[in-house]
């Protein structure tokens, strides 16, 4: 897919984004280069591929849930300006 001189500039105007005159043929080929890999992407046959969220099968490293650092809640709580049995009260913001 080739985008056009005016197709570049709507893209940058609804994104908010200046681009000079003389920069629109670079972003547009580098633009048409990138829609031009999701078309080759979207082309490939993935029927009968299951979806994976890691391409190596790997297992987390998980470490022991331990507490390792003291209750300082009260030391904390002397900074706050209002607070009610251990918890920091706030003005209400919803109705």
């Amino acid at each position: 897919m080739s985008l056009d001189k005016s197709e570049v500039q709507k893209i940058a105007w609804l994104a908010r984004l200046a681009i000079d005159e003389q920069d629109i043929s670079t972003y547009s080929d580098e633009l048409s280069k990138i829609l031009g890999l999701v078309e080759t992407m979207n082309s490939v046959d993935t029927d009968g591929i299951s979806p994976i969220a890691h391409p190596l099968d790997l297992t987390a490293r998980l470490r022991p849930d331990e507490v390792t650092e003291t209750n300082q809640r009260d030391k904390f709580q002397q900074n706050a300006p209002v607070i009610e049995a251990g918890c920091y009260l706030v003005p209400k913001v919803i109705e």
